[in-house]
């Protein structure tokens, strides 16, 4: 299986002068026929070549990356620059005799660019290592962005993923240049704080607790001496011991023996919660307390200021005079304010120094202005009234303390709201059980379902979970697969038949050998494969993210301006002084209109848009057998108008059977079965499958021994001939299988009656497979593949979609043709081989259309890569199909609809979410600055707008929550229905 390659694309400067997207990583460099080269530069050419790639920061357009690409090209011996402006990377094509890494990298800063030599082999960038890290102050996505850009921009990291949504950040690095503690030290230097998730490759991992005093470092050492044991990390403050190993060799009641050997140690498996559940728990539960000792501040100073003052006796209390005209209300205000401001509201000086010591500016600045304008005013306020026997102090106390309380609850709601985005994972990872029955030897015996371990047999009793994946070894019964491929109906299962962990036994008993355990379960890939998709960013994101890098320092200014703008105003007589609140002058009036500026425009809605949607919209995939790969393929397969589809196990049931059998010379149908089994054994293809069960029966039939296995013939020169068949020797004679292409191909001659029978099958919607032994043709096996129910609804659906459907196959014309006037296609491409197919699909894209192909991602993988979008139809176990966008668990046609049906609400939602939060700016900003003021005398006080703030930030993660009510469309559940009533 190939995986699918994602390649960035870069500006590159033509002839012309224009520029062009070109693909970062060209495998040859290459020229316009015009361009002349120096004789030196010839010479190069010739010779060796090198590449490098650098990580090139402030450039911010594709003027920058032309200005970048003009510097390198003024080199000598440069053969080719590429410049990727919106992953600040170039890549240099160069010859070393005459220019090299350092000289080029000189050229890039002398153009006025920051820019560092990434030591990578590029040819084998694959072989990164990921580590995933939880960033705990992460506040909004300005913070987001800022420590992407500055991980990319270090020498060995290949890529850094941080959705504002998650806080989890996903590394990709290559290990011989750094490692994960250098990155963690890294992030800390940034200023922020990281915790260490996962690291290297997914492996399996056991986490115990161990009780007593144990010799960490011995204990250490037996473990590491077992054979499979990989890492071994021990954790002082929780007593838990982290075990990383290798299923097939080890599991871990070998670690829990080998660590009880010692005395006075009792291990018990970590019972402690996720890490993804704690940490959320930590940080709901910090902001909530925040909020309420917030709270407990501020609803005095709110009393004092808005209410109490109105009250008759009360006021008195309030306005009497401390020092000259210091009032109490204004002291109790200050006592009350103070706590808020700079011990509940440290979070945001802290926020804001980091985000300016970064050199850039995010949320946590806005704030921190705002409430220091509020509060600092106030205290001068205070102070000159204390020093004054005239002056009447008016203070902005409560804007400053109900500003922070509103901001605090507003990101409590909000991150208690982000959390049940990703309730889908936690809802799969709750899908095993808490234990399982061991058979032994002696019995059986009750474990913790963590602990089992590869080849272990396990007892389902009716009613309980499958603890991991296996095989039936003993027993019958019926499964409910509903929570892991979303098929609601019950499958029988019998001996020899797989099981997946976490499936539920509906009745009988069964014996299941465990065959893949820890992270190598089919549950555990599909919660890897929907982490994964909701870590992928979506190419929408991009917008966000560039309004996001100017939003704040633009915030920043048009308060400044409003602020200006009104006090001007009032002291060049701009406006009557009767505009002007009684408990307020010209320059108070002015400072309410620029706070509630800095503090109602909120960058985070804008940032939460696409990833809040993107993970709810996997999840809710993901729940209905539709594993969708992330943002990415998500805004291709919304767009698609045109699905292509394999014939073969896609619109047909992908398990054909030899329904006929032309014996063309005198020979025993035996021998004849014999030979064909025996050069098909080898093949992987579905018609071989077919030839060897037919030629299976013919054997048992003619024993008698319907229990029996037989033993093929010997095979010699095996040969899979791609897209017509297979060649081999067998018994010394030379054995063909295929279609018409191979036996031409191969100077066989094919006489006219066989060519009838072979239209007469393609009329019938059947193969027509020739068997040649030595050159000679001896029979014709005519296969059957029959249609999937509900193939002919599906592609009608489609239509009423404005969704075109075609068939590419590999399979004969004739065949191709019947199966599409039976589904009700009329575009067939037939006799297509793995690479005519991938070209296929270039062209149609060429011709304008977004294509989607569905195949069984294996002869179809070259097809699925190039489409926009690959579907890979496929269930059970083999769910991680790299080289497919979208995986369908239940093989279900219908579910193409879902997945594009989902594809378009979640992209509906993401510009809803889009209109909302640049509505809320648009609208709000000017609100606050007081643009109705002149007419209605409507302010919006400072309070009031960072209570608007935060909601506005609950409100798009609201709104993409909606989205798990999805329900497909109606007329797939009538199909459905239909399917169920004619079994």
């Amino acid at each position: 299986m190939s995986a699918k390659l994602l390649l960035s694309t870069a500006c590159i400067r033509n002839e012309n002068g224009s520029l062009s997207a070109r693909p970062l990583y060209p495998s040859m460099p290459s020229y316009p026929k015009s361009t002349s080269f120096s004789s030196d530069e010839e010479k190069c050419m010739e010779g060796s070549e090198a590449k490098a790639l650098f990580s090139v920061t402030g450039m911010t357009c594709s003027a920058c990356a032309a200005s970048v690409e003009k510097a390198v090209k003024r080199l000598p011996g440069i053969k080719e620059a590429a410049v990727d402006a919106l992953n600040h990377r170039s890549l240099v094509v160069f010859c070393p005799a005459f220019v090299n890494e350092e000289e080029i990298r000189e050229a890039i800063e002398d153009a006025g660019f920051q820019a560092t030599l990434i030591r990578e082999d590029l040819r084998y960038g694959n072989r990164h290592l990921i580590c995933r890290i939880l960033i705990n102050n992460l506040n909004c996505i300005s913070c987001s962005i800022t420590l992407q850009c500055y991980l990319s921009s270090l020498n060995g990291v290949a890529q850094a993923i941080l959705p504002p949504s998650t806080h989890h950040l996903q590394v990709h690095y290559d290990p011989r240049l750094l490692d994960c503690a250098q990155i963690l030290e890294v992030i800390h230097d940034t200023g922020f704080e990281g915790v260490l998730l996962t690291t290297g490759e997914e492996r399996c991992t056991v986490h115990l607790h161990l009780d007593g005093l144990p010799d960490h470092t011995l204990i250490g050492k037996s473990l590491r001496a077992l054979q499979g044991v990989e890492e071994v990390a021990f954790n002082a403050e929780l007593s838990k011991l982290s075990i990383s190993y290798e299923p097939d060799l080890v599991g871990p009641r070998d670690f829990i023996k080998t660590i009880e050997s010692f005395e006075d140690v009792k291990v018990t498996i970590f019972s402690g919660k996720g890490g993804r559940e704690a940490d959320r728990e930590i940080e709901v539960k910090a902001y909530y307390t925040s909020f309420l000792w917030s709270l407990f501040f501020t609803l005095p100073v709110f009393l004092t200021s808005m209410v109490l003052m109105y009250v008759p006796g009360v006021n008195r209390v309030l306005e009497g005079k401390i020092v000259n005209m210091l009032t109490v209300g204004t002291a109790v205000r200050w006592a009350l304010t103070t706590p808020v401001q700079f011990i509940i509201g440290r979070r945001f000086y802290v926020g804001a120094y980091k985000a300016l010591k970064r050199g850039g500016a995010n949320m946590d600045v806005l704030i921190a202005l705002g409430t220091n304008a509020a509060y600092f005013y106030s205290v001068y306020s205070a102070i000159r009234s204390a020093s004054s026997d005239d002056f009447e102090s008016t203070d902005f106390f409560e804007t400053s303390a109900m500003l922070i309380s509103f901001i605090l609850l507003g990101k409590y709601l909000e991150i208690v709201a982000k959390g049940k985005t990703s309730e889908a994972i936690e809802k799969l990872m709750d899908l095993s059980p808490e234990t399982a029955t061991l058979m032994t030897a002696e019995g059986e015996e009750e474990i913790d379902s963590r602990l089992v371990q590869k080849n272990d047999v396990l007892k389902i009793v009716p009613g309980a979970k499958v603890a991991c994946d296996g095989v039936i070894v003993w027993g019958r019964s019926h499964v409910s697969e509903s929570m892991i491929t979303g098929e609601s109906r019950p499958v029988a299962k019998g001996k020899g038949d797989a099981v997946i962990g976490g499936t539920l036994n509906a009745n009988g008993v069964l014996h299941v050998r465990a065959t893949k355990v820890g992270s190598e379960s089919a549950l555990a890939q599909i919660v890897r494969l929907v982490e994964s998709a909701q870590l992928a960013r979506a190419p929408v994101q991009k917008f966000a993210d560039l309004i996001s890098k100017f939003f704040v320092p633009l915030v920043i200014v048009a308060s400044i301006c409003t602020w200006f703008g009104w006090f001007s105003a009032g002291k060049l007589k701009g406006y009557p002084e009767s505009w002007i609140p009684g408990s307020m002058d010209g320059f108070e009036l002015a400072l309410e209109f620029g706070i509630s500026v800095m503090v109602i425009a909120c960058p985070c809605a804008l940032g939460l848009a696409t990833p809040t949607a993107v993970m709810v919209g996997t999840g809710v995939g993901a729940s209905q057998g539709v594993l969708i790969k992330g943002g990415h393929a998500l805004e291709n397969t919304h767009k698609v108008n045109c699905v292509v589809f394999d014939k073969t196990g896609t619109l047909t049931m992908g398990a054909p059977v030899v329904v006929n059998v032309n014996l063309l010379r005198d020979i025993n149908i035996q021998e004849f079965t014999s030979l064909v089994a025996a050069a098909e054994v080898n093949s992987e293809h579905p018609l071989a499958k077919a030839i060897i069960e037919y030629a299976k029966k013919c054997w048992q039939q003619e024993e008698k021994n319907e229990s029996s296995s037989p033993i093929w013939p010997e095979v010699r020169d095996f040969e899979a001939i791609t897209g017509q068949g297979v060649k081999a020797v067998v018994r010394g004679r030379e054995v063909l299988i295929g279609n018409k292409s191979l036996m031409l191909d191969h100077s066989v001659d094919i006489t006219t009656d066989v060519e009838e029978k072979l239209k007469e099958a393609e009329r019938l919607a059947q193969t027509g497979i020739l068997i040649s032994f030595d050159r000679e043709l001896h029979g014709i096996l005519v296969v059957s593949d029959p249609l999937k129910p509900g193939a002919r609804e599906a592609i009608s659906i489609l239509k009423s979609m404005k969704i075109s459907s075609m068939i590419m196959t590999g399979d004969n014309l004739g065949t191709a043709n019947a199966i599409a006037k039976e589904v009700g296609i009329d575009v067939v491409f037939a006799e297509a081989k793995p690479q005519d197919k991938a070209q296929k699909v270039k062209e149609l894209q060429a011709a304008g259309n977004v294509v989607a192909m569905v195949g069984d991602g294996i002869n179809d993988s070259p097809a699925l890569v190039a489409a926009d979008v690959g579907i890979a139809i496929g269930a059970g176990t083999d769910i991680a199909i790299e080289a497919a966008d979208v995986v369908l668990m239940k093989s279900n046609l219908e579910d193409v609809i879902t997945a594009i049906d989902l594809s378009r609400k979640t992209f509906w939602r993401i510009r809803l979410n889009y209109i909302w939060a640049l509505g809320y700016n648009t609208l709000g900003i000017p609100l606050a600055a007081g643009a109705l003021f002149p007419w209605t005398r409507f302010r919006l006080p400072p309070w009031v707008a960072g209570g608007a703030m935060a909601a506005s930030s609950v409100s798009v993660v609201c709104s993409s929550l909606l989205l798990k009510n999805y329900k497909r469309p109606n007329v797939l559940d009538a199909l459905v229905m239909q399917q169920r009533a004619n079994l």
